[in-house]
């Protein structure tokens, strides 16, 4: 993508986070920000997961630098190696 179509994609979404912050009553703008902090929590508590089960193989930051399609797959995989493991009965620590 070029820089002039990100910095235009950038000022346009900011744009529309601001009037739709000016919008919300301040109880509204409350919920809103605790709906972003759950959400990060989320996703930082995620991606921990991940890079414990991957064990070196990624790591926390490789994980929190993934987008959210290639989190979603990683999580698919992990989910599928623990139900193999529990499956054949093989050792998980």
């Amino acid at each position: 993508m070029s820089a002039r179509l990100s910095t235009t994609l950038y000022i346009k979404r900011n744009r529309f986070f601001r009037l739709k912050l000016l919008s919300l009553k301040p109880t509204e703008v409350e919920k809103l920000k605790d709906g972003y902090e759950n959400e990060v929590r989320d996703i930082k508590k995620s991606a921990l997961q991940m890079s414990w089960y991957l064990r070196g193989g990624a790591s926390y930051i490789d994980i929190l630098n993934m987008s959210n399609q290639e989190r979603k797959l990683l999580n698919e995989i992990i989910e599928n190696n623990l139900e193999t493991t529990k499956k054949t009965q093989l050792p998980f620590f």
